[in-house]
């Protein structure tokens, strides 16, 4: 099982490693201590604590739909010549990139400052580690 340092893991959670410690010495986080002595989080509880604490701008619109991956977030560029165009949009920590039509562009009113939801279905999603571990 994964173990995280506390500045790592809090990092991943979003907190600062203060409020980390704080957790740990309530009690509230086990930890372990590697041959230095550092203090490590289970990585399983790291991802609980990361989903608990996860801050995201929830989508108002009132549209139902099917794609489970939804991004509330503020558009921050919009480069677009005749037919295509790129919009970024923040949300929360995490920056998201669409190409469309210059018409839908036009169509959604889409500027600087405006408030959207990036809907995301996909049948392909990569995933990667910073390095494999060998399996026996």
């Amino acid at each position: 099982m994964p173990h995280l340092r506390i500045s790592e893991a809090a990092r991943l959670v979003g907190v600062s490693d203060d409020t980390m410690r704080r957790w740990i010495d309530a009690d509230s986080l086990p930890t372990v201590k590697d041959e230095s002595g550092r203090a490590l989080i289970d990585g399983a509880h790291v991802a609980r604590l990361a989903h608990d604490h996860a801050v995201a701008p929830s989508d108002t619109s009132g549209v139902a739909r099917s794609a489970r991956n939804q991004f509330v977030g503020i558009v921050t560029a919009v480069t677009a010549d005749t037919v295509m165009a790129q919009v970024e949009l923040q949300c929360g920590p995490h920056r998201v990139v669409s190409l469309m039509s210059s018409e839908a562009v036009r169509e959604l009113g889409l500027e600087v400052g405006t408030v959207a939801v990036a809907v995301v279905k996909a049948t392909t999603v990569i995933i990667e580690t910073a390095e494999a571990k060998a399996r026996s």
